[in-house]
């Protein structure tokens, strides 16, 4: 890929999400989370971050990976294993700005590499044997490099579906597989270096010295900074462990370096879908609360009344669909425990409701654990806050959802 391709569009998603940090995310406490993720059958996405800014997102589908992108090079990746196991399909098409006259915008923009996986299954270029294993190899080596972060925090986000089911990943397969080739590299010394860097000629006489001719010609062809070490492993046909370990007494003399490059732009739509503008609330927002402790809705109305907000409390958790639906307010404040029913209950009736698809909903708990947040997640919750919360708290949580500055405080 060439200058003549725009950039890659991927961003990240939204960080107002919930995050729950994993010590040592390794295979078990993976299988687990994903297994937690399988009994419910969710579809959405579930996105991992590492402590040095990486992102991966997982795309389920009832409870099974779809797909996997994300982290230093998703282009690179997805480039590289189309040539592995579609070597028939030519990339050079992605070039042209105008080599999709009609697309499905909102499925380009979640995620390009598995949309041109799916159009070209149904233009029949590829198999679904061929994508099948595409997207296999390239969620393991995802989970390799998740490995290789060790700590990550999650979250859960349960709209922006793939359109399209191309494929259900064995996930207890690619985990146990991305397993094995992590501690292979553990193994050979290698942990600290990415395969995700690539090696470049650090001090020509000193490489000169310790190489032989033929291998330093090899080398100097090879080793131009510009392939990873990866992608060298795919060039010269051999596992990417025995390239980096061929090099590793190299790259340890200082005759080599490993250094970062960036990723391959991805291709771009001819025109863009123009971006709305966000709308200006005409009114004083409304937030509602439900509990069934009259005194935390009565220090609730204290906070927000001050702050200039319209309030709404409901003490009788059979009674809140109702009154919710009479008052229509911006954020909800949901408590989780209650007689008769709970919080996840009633959210998830407000999230089938379509005036409070978006609404952003609160879940007021004094249990900060996984398991609730999960479950609260998968039910449509949008974010948590401890409880007792102090008035400082609950104003920053509203200003963070209602995008606004609080008022009189």
């Amino acid at each position: 890929m060439k200058a003549t391709l725009a950039k890659n569009s991927w961003t990240p998603r939204n960080t107002n999400l919930p995050q729950v940090p994993i010590q040592e995310f390794n295979a078990i406490k993976q299988a687990s989370l994903f297994q937690l993720l399988k009994q419910p059958q969710f579809s959405g996405q579930l996105i991992l971050q590492g402590l040095k800014g990486q992102e991966w997102t997982f795309h389920f589908y009832l409870g099974r990976i779809l797909y996997a992108t994300g982290g230093e090079h998703p282009v690179r990746r997805w480039l590289r294993h189309v040539s592995i196991y579609c070597p028939e399909v030519s990339t050079e098409a992605l070039k042209k700005p105008n080599f999709l006259k009609e697309t499905d915008v909102r499925a380009w923009e979640l995620c390009w590499e598995y949309h041109l996986l799916c159009l070209w299954v149904k233009q029949q270029k590829i198999s679904r044997e061929q994508s099948a294993k595409l997207v296999h190899a390239i969620t393991t080596e995802v989970l390799f490099d998740v490995n290789q972060a060790v700590q990550v925090t999650y979250t859960i986000q349960q709209d922006a579906l793939l359109p399209v089911q191309l494929f259900l990943i064995n996930t207890e397969k690619a985990i146990e597989e991305a397993w094995q080739l992590w501690q292979a590299w553990q193994s050979a010394k290698v942990a600290d270096r990415s395969p995700n860097r690539a090696p470049v000629i650090r001090q020509t006489e000193q490489l000169q010295e310790l190489a032989s001719s033929r291998l330093y010609q090899v080398f100097s062809n090879l080793l131009d900074g510009r392939r990873t070490l990866r992608d060298l492993a795919v060039q010269m046909k051999r596992d990417v462990l025995e390239v980096t370990r061929l090099l590793l007494p190299y790259i340890q003399a200082g005759g080599v370096k490993l250094v970062n490059i960036p990723d391959l732009p991805a291709p771009a739509l001819a025109t863009p879908p123009p971006k709305s503008k966000p709308a200006v609330a005409a009114r004083k927002p409304v937030i509602a609360c439900i509990d069934d402790s009259a005194i935390i809705c009565q220090a609730m109305e204290v906070v927000l009344t001050k702050a200039n907000y319209n309030y709404v409390s409901v003490t009788d958790p059979l009674r809140a669909i109702a009154v919710l639906l009479a008052n229509k307010p911006d954020l909800i404040f949901l408590d989780l425990i209650m007689p008769n029913t709970n919080g996840y209950e009633i959210c998830s009736q407000l999230r089938k409701l379509s005036f409070f698809r978006n609404t952003p909903i609160v879940i007021l708990t004094g249990n900060d654990g996984i398991v609730d947040r999960v479950r609260s997640k998968l039910v449509g919750a949008t974010d948590f806050l401890g409880k007792p919360a102090s008035a400082e708290a609950i104003l920053t949580m509203i200003q963070k959802h209602l995008k606004q500055p609080v008022l009189n405080f």
